[in-house]
């Protein structure tokens, strides 16, 4: 079994689901993958994200927003612990493929990222 993390983007310029339909996908997607999940959370809209850099002084830099200007924001993720990759892509696409306002599928952008390993000691 491997770990892979689901980011789920969002068109910044589109509506977004709410209250009903957020709690219907989460508990379809639930139904149907609950075995595989191992954490997920929704974000805040990136109008309350922070960056942080560090400069070549080594004084850390705090800008507002998201790193990069963007139409599409990271809206969410979850963890699945699957045999493969391929598993990975089936559930990313029905997340993908989830209803939003009036039940049309939004066809949410999907990235998947294997999860490595223990960090290094150094960190």
């Amino acid at each position: 079994m491997s770990k892979y993390l689901i980011l789920i983007y969002q068109d910044a310029a589109a509506a977004q689901p709410q209250g009903e339909t957020v709690s219907a996908n989460y508990r379809n997607f639930m139904e149907k993958h609950g075995a595989s999940l191992r954490g997920g959370v929704a974000l805040e809209n990136p109008d309350t994200a922070t960056s942080i850099r560090r400069d070549d002084a080594g004084d850390s830099i705090v800008t507002d927003g998201p790193f990069a200007e963007s139409k599409e924001f990271l809206a969410g993720y979850w963890i699945v612990d699957v045999e493969s990759v391929d598993r990975a892509h089936q559930i990313a696409a029905r997340v993908s493929a989830a209803p939003g306002k009036s039940g049309v599928p939004m066809s949410i952008p999907i990235e998947i990222r294997q999860v490595m390993g223990k960090p290094p000691e150094d960190l």
